[in-house]
């Protein structure tokens, strides 16, 4: 018997998170920070981080699901020069 973690049991997780991940945004309507929130701290007990990185995975994976994850979120990168710039203004 091998040891280590039960690759169809983390599937199985993965696809109950993508689920509820589902069921809160589109299902209750709530906003993706509040779902996150959930997920995390009352039912998969794993980092806001870990649970959009399933997420993300499990969303490629499984497309026939049609469940699509935020897009990441990119900010900006402001040099010194430009802060002045928009401070003088």
């Amino acid at each position: 018997m091998p040891r280590g973690r039960n690759r169809h049991l983390i599937e199985q997780r993965d696809l109950a998170l993508l689920r509820r991940y589902h069921y809160w945004t589109e299902g209750q309507r709530l906003r993706f920070d509040d779902t996150l929130k959930i997920l995390s701290e009352q039912e998969f007990f794993l980092s806001e981080e870990r649970i959009m990185a399933i997420i993300r995975r499990a969303s490629r994976v499984h497309r026939e699901l049609g469940i699509r994850p935020v897009p990441k979120v990119r900010k900006p990168r402001i040099t010194a020069t430009q802060l002045a710039m928009l401070l003088e203004e």
